[in-house]
């Protein structure tokens, strides 16, 4: 399996995706330039990846620029042919901008940046492992109408919520006021993954906390 890396103008978090990867975790990893067009050295069975930063200096909305990319047009054609695509943090917000993930990520419901560890847990029925994940957003807060959300739970595309030490989900959990405290999601063809919370920030031994491993194992089977 490789992934390739897509770095925007504004990113900040490419190389710790890269490391994380590459070096804790052994992965292929390509290097992609928002420029760029080409991905055809990928398979259905690869993951692009967008990482998290502040893509074109977030002018307009969040991601709202990057989607327009040269590369991100390709991105969305190799998800739509079944690639895999994970967003993480201001990844998620191109995703959702691009219309690859239904909703929306708004201004922090306390309107202030919010940068520490938090827990979360698999949203899957009978998951009850609460992992500490870094967090480092001013627009995480995620969003969508009644219908979206209906949709959402119906065809269980909530990945990740946000809960406490001991995996109970609850409001003082929730760093941004997401509804349903929601961390992340994916699509319905499952092949496309956005969540907030930056898990290739806890990958390391170094860094006293590996369950980003996890996660990455969750999604791709990897750690």
């Amino acid at each position: 399996m490789k992934f390739g890396v897509v770095v925007f103008p504004g990113s900040n978090c490419d190389r710790d995706m890269i490391e994380a990867l590459k070096n804790d975790m052994g992965q292929q990893v390509i290097e992609l330039w928002h420029k760029d067009k080409d991905l055809s050295m990928f398979n259905t069975e690869d993951c692009i990846v967008l990482p998290g930063g502040f893509s074109y200096g977030d002018y307009l909305r969040c991601g709202a620029i990057a989607k327009f990319s040269p590369m991100m047009q390709s991105v969305i054609e190799f998800a739509k042919s079944g690639g895999k695509v994970l967003g993480i943090c201001n990844g998620f917000q191109i995703l959702c901008e691009s219309g690859l993930l239904p909703g929306i990520l708004l201004r922090n419901s306390q309107q202030q940046f919010v940068c520490k560890n938090v827990f979360i847990k698999e949203a899957a029925a009978g998951a009850c492992e609460a992992l500490k994940i870094p967090v480092a957003h001013g627009e995480g807060r995620y969003f969508a109408d009644d219908k979206t959300l209906e949709e959402l739970e119906m065809h269980r595309q909530i990945i990740y919520r946000y809960c406490d030490e001991k995996c109970v989900v609850n409001k003082e959990s929730n760093p941004n006021g997401a509804i349903h405290n929601i961390a992340g999601i994916c699509n319905k063809e499952r092949n496309v993954y956005g969540m907030m919370p930056h898990p290739e920030r806890a990958c390391s031994s170094a860094l006293g906390n590996e369950d980003g491993r996890k996660i990455f194992g969750h999604l791709f089977g990897i750690n």
